[in-house]
């Protein structure tokens, strides 16, 4: 196995910020076996041969003879993963000419230059092929001449010679499959396990099966939501075992004459034997195998039956693998969903930040990305340093850089929830066309874009940001609300409830890991209640804002139906969108006209109640609510079902109150923060917020507006006849004066006066404390109501001040609360 020029070693699969750099890392063993060095050139042999530089390998790898390489070599040498291949060491020269080819006609101006440097220092060799990604899109070449011929080194001498016509592989070289390798699928490591366990083995070994006297595997369905990756993994397996590649697509074979359609399909299975090892792929299968008990049409039924006996009746031991996707699982005929026919089901998901992350370091490998204002840490720096002694300047920057990429994308990859492979893929596409308009602003139509402008060009950070403001996730895109730019700073005073908001839909996102170490749950809902006006909707958004969620507003006449199951179905889709596009927030906004009591309305269809309880076995059903948090707004608790309120529910439960003296100074100051220069030094906001009592944050709003506008009409009566200059130089000069405010505050009445405040109160007492408290509440507000009558003896009426200021405050002290009742029985009684 092991001499002093050569070596084998397993082949295993590159990580994602190495594909496409032309490096081998292998362990520090076998390079000293080799008397290898970083940097060095080494040639690969497989069923061909090719040539890559060696780099160090990974901790996890020391001691075993294995090669990490990525899918353009593993392709150039025609082997596959965990495949034994032979490495020696190569003594290559600089190369004096390389010649290279397209596989596809195209016309690149300045390519020269740009590959030039792209495969500078990197080994070449004939028949060698390679991919570039230019602003998001794949173009393979191939080296058709390398002089001096073998391997050799392109260095700045080397002249490079890029020819139009696309280049022919020589007869049955290899079989026309797609370019795509597993590194260029990010975020789906598990998924794409499975499906070479399922696909690979049989494909690359068939003798294991008949050893052990087992059918091998049939197929596989891949199901999920659009974009995850279904296609591009089928692509990717094809590419990596080198099998022929057949895509069945529905219109084909769909025929309005007898017979035809079942025609085609054996044809297509016919020729997927003759040129086997093949792998039939089939996209959107719901399209032509739907459930034959819910079709209509006749053609659908035979094409459903047809396919059924030809996946039964496929032969050749693996040789012929059928692959679907599809994101409608539960439409495909229930008799493809058994063993022997679809053997596996393996999910696709929408992919986790770090799936996120290497999918975006997937779709950025060709794109110019800004890393000027990356700052590395000193700890990066100490690494950086070892990596610069071990493998030169060149490598070394390389790295730098890659680490520097990674810095870069890793916010992007945090606030990108519920992105889908192909969502990325556009941010980054619509983040690089953002950089290219801004470059190109001054380059009139028809005329050439110097190279010099395009080798300028990066995309920055803010370009990634634009793109963000235009690209939402494909999963989201029916029900996703664009979330206001409000911030907790917007809301004024509530510091209590901005507090629990904080505890209860933040900390399970930002601090997973601590509730995984206590071994307990997030609260699964949280209802907000409390009069009008007091900013339940604007916390439910600035709480959006601030956990960086998918935010889906749910209002409640858009879900409700005259059709039977339709609304309930509504409520399904927005929890099964919520759970595949997690961690998001299902707002319900005036949450009693969507979840009254049950049995209140007499005669009615029950809509509401079937309603109700969908949204309850949702909650708290078999399928759990993984980071997905219900927020429910309302005025009028008590019209709530009691189901909801239990814990497991709505479990947390928070009442907004009307602002107090501190609150609505609070406001006030949130309302004037922008306009400080425009207000008179008359103005206190002290007596602003004692003329304000019983007024609620909306109502506060209005006054400021008002006052706006009463001074505006001011200013427009007093100018109208004058000239836009006169009116200019006196606009800088005008104020909102103490007349404006006091004019506003007479126009805009108190939404709550004392006995509302007292009324919703009340109406929070049954949500928030036990029949015990209760009790005590409700004794000492009769004990008040009954005070107001007879005489009013000025001992009796400070009583009743202080029992009221207690009974109605934000905290309650029941031992304070009991004692003055009795107190102000006492005296009532007298």
């Amino acid at each position: 196995m092991n001499n002093s020029q050569s070596f084998e070693v397993t082949v295993k699969e590159a990580l994602h910020e190495d594909a496409g750099r032309g490096i081998a890392r292998i362990s520090i063993d076998v390079m000293n076996a080799l008397d290898l060095r970083s940097g060095d050139v080494i040639e690969i042999s497989g069923k061909n041969k090719a040539a890559a530089i060696v780099w160090t390998g990974y901790s996890q790898d020391t001691g075993k003879a294995i090669i990490r390489i990525d899918g353009n070599i593993r392709g150039n040498i025609q082997t596959g993963i965990d495949e034994k291949v032979t490495i020696r060491k190569v003594d290559a020269k600089y190369a004096e000419k390389v010649v290279i080819h397209p596989t596809q006609p195209i016309s690149l101006r300045g390519g020269e230059q740009y590959i030039g440097r792209l495969l500078s220092g990197r080994p070449v060799s004939e028949g060698q092929a390679f991919r570039v990604n230019i602003m998001g899109n794949a173009l393979t070449f191939v080296i058709s001449k390398v002089k001096p011929s073998g391997v050799a080194i392109v260095g700045p001498e080397t002249e490079i010679e890029i020819k139009d016509t696309p280049y022919e592989p020589k007869e049955g070289s290899k079989k026309d499959v797609p370019d795509v390798h597993y590194e260029d699928i990010g975020g789906l490591g598990r998924e794409l396990d499975q499906v070479r366990e399922m696909i690979e083995l049989p494909l690359r070994h068939p003798e294991i099966f008949e050893k052990l006297g087992i059918e091998p595997p049939k197929g596989v369905l891949l199901y999920g939501p659009p974009g995850t990756g279904k296609t591009l993994i089928a692509k990717a397996v094809a590419n990596e075992v080198d099998a022929h590649f057949m895509t069945l697509s529905g219109p084909e074979i769909v025929s309005k004459y007898y017979g035809e359609s079942e025609g085609k399909l054996r044809e297509v299975f016919e020729e997927a034997q003759k040129n086997a090892p093949t792998i039939i792929f089939i996209d959107e299968i719901d399209s032509i195998a739907p459930k034959r008990e819910e079709t209509k049409g006749e053609v659908e039924r035979r094409i459903v039956a047809q396919l059924l006996s030809l996946m039964d009746g496929l032969k050749g031991r693996g040789e012929v693998i059928v692959i679907a996707a599809t994101n409608l699982p539960d439409n495909i005929d229930p008799a493809l969903r058994r063993g022997g026919r679809f053997d596996r089901e393996i999910e696709i998901g929408i992919p986790d930040r770090k799936g996120r992350l290497e999918i975006f370091q997937v779709h950025t490998r060709g794109v110019p990305l800004d890393l000027s204002e990356i700052s590395i840490s000193s700890e990066e720096s100490v690494e950086l340093s070892r990596k610069f002694a071990e493998m030169g300047e060149t490598e070394g920057k390389k790295h730098e850089d890659e680490i520097k990429r990674k810095k870069f994308l890793e916010p992007f990859s945090a606030v990108t929830h519920g992105f889908v492979g192909a969502d990325i893929s556009l941010l980054v596409k619509e983040a690089a066309m953002h950089a290219l308009r801004e470059e190109l602003r001054d380059i009139k139509t028809g005329e050439d874009i110097p190279i010099e402008i395009i080798e300028k060009i990066k995309v920055k950070r803010s370009d990634f940001e634009e793109a963000l403001r235009h690209v939402e996730p494909s999963a989201m895109r029916e029900v996703l609300v664009e979330i206001p730019d409000i911030s907790w700073d917007d809301i004024g005073g509530l510091e209590d409830i901005k507090k629990e908001l904080t505890e209860s839909v933040e900390w399970p996102l930002k601090y997973p890991e601590i509730f995984d170490k206590f071994d307990t749950k997030p609260p699964s809902g949280i209802l907000l209640f409390g009069p009008p006006g007091t900013g339940k909707t604007l916390l439910a958004k600035a709480v959006a804002n601030k956990s960086e969620c998918n935010f889906i507003s749910v209002k409640g006449p858009e879900l409700l139906s005259k059709w039977v199951g339709e609304s309930e179905k509504g409520v399904r889709d927005i929890f099964r969108k919520a759970r595949q596009a997690s961690p998001s927030i299902i707002f319900f906004d005036e949450i009693d006209a969507l979840l009254p009591k049950r049995g209140t309305f007499e005669g009615s269809s029950h809509v509401t109640e079937s309603v109700v309880s969908q949204i309850l076995t949702e909650l708290d059903g078999l399928e759990e609510l993984k980071n997905v948090t219900v927020l429910g707004a309302t005025n009028r608790p008590d019209m709530l079902d009691e189901a909801l309120m239990r814990p497991g529910r709505l479990d947390r439960i928070i009442y907004v109150p009307p602002p107090d003296a501190k609150g609505r100074k609070k406001i006030f100051e949130v309302y004037l923060k922008n306009s400080k220069s425009l207000l008179s030094e008359d103005i206190s906001i002290d007596e602003l917020v004692l003329q304000s009592e019983g007024y609620v944050g909306a109502d506060i709003e209005l006054v400021v507006r008002e006052a706006k506008l009463q001074a505006m009409r001011e200013f427009i009566t007093l100018m109208d006849s004058r000239t836009e200059e006169e009116r200019q130089k006196v606009l800088d000069n005008v104020r909102v004066t103490k007349e404006h405010f006091n004019a506003a505050m007479k126009k805009i009445k108190s939404s709550l006066d004392k006995s509302a405040i007292e009324e919703y109160e009340r109406k929070a007492w049954p949500v928030m404390y036990s029949t015990d408290e209760r009790q005590i509440l409700e004794k000492a507000a009769s004990a008040i109501k009954r005070s107001e009558f007879g005489e009013d003896a000025e001992d009796k009426t400070e009583c009743r001040k202080k029992l009221e200021k207690v009974t109605y405050s934000r905290l309650k002290d029941f031992e304070q609360i009991k004692k003055l009742t009795g107190e102000l029985i006492s005296k009532i009684e007298q």
